[in-house]
């Protein structure tokens, strides 16, 4: 019997979190947000839990911002990090199903906050693929997948994001999370 062809995969919208083993670099233990995935064109995403300890008050004091001026800073990959840009995430719909609009303008990301239960990020840099460079990865067990659910809106999104994250996937996850940085330490 033949197998199935390779159907492409499509993963906007879903997380993907750095395998232990990917310990070196700026993608240690980064849960990362994709914000656009296609076989054509490769992939685009934010890396969630790496705060900068800025604030957008310290880039942007203009009064018209004053009301975004406390959203913390993070970086969102190693590519473009000049460039400061917001996201915003919510929950909607009959099914309560987890939405989103990212490379949005500080104007837009103003107007978002007025939503109830919105969540506004700011990122500096993105992250990125190049074609079949994500699904590559995927198939050497570089990222493990997850779908976001609504308790992410309320989460700090911290370093310990990833851990808290990896936990929640299977009793196999949790031990890989709680493990320490360096296992020949143990």
């Amino acid at each position: 019997m033949e197998s199935p062809p390779n159907l492409p995969i499509k993963l906007q919208g879903q997380l993907l979190l750095a395998d232990p083993s990917l310990r070196d670099g700026f993608f240690n233990k980064s849960v990362i947000f994709l914000t656009d995935h296609s076989h054509e064109d490769g992939a685009h995403g934010l890396v969630l839990n790496h705060p900068t300890g800025q604030t957008v008050g310290d880039l942007l004091s203009s009064d018209e911002f004053a009301d975004l001026a406390n959203i913390p800073i993070h970086l969102g990959g190693p590519v473009g990090q000049e460039h400061l840009t917001f996201a915003a995430f919510w929950t909607g719909g009959e099914g309560g199903e987890f939405k989103f609009s990212t490379r949005i303008s500080a104007a837009d990301a103003l107007k978002r906050a007025q939503q109830p239960g919105a969540l506004i990020r700011a990122f500096a840099g993105y992250s990125a693929w190049e074609p079949n460079q994500l699904e590559s990865e995927l198939k050497k067990q570089t990222w493990i997948p997850a779908l976001p659910s609504s308790s992410i809106l309320s989460s700090h999104h911290g370093e310990d994001l990833w851990s808290d994250l990896l936990r929640e996937i299977s009793p196999y996850h949790k031990i890989l999370a709680e493990a320490p940085n360096d296992i020949y330490l143990n």
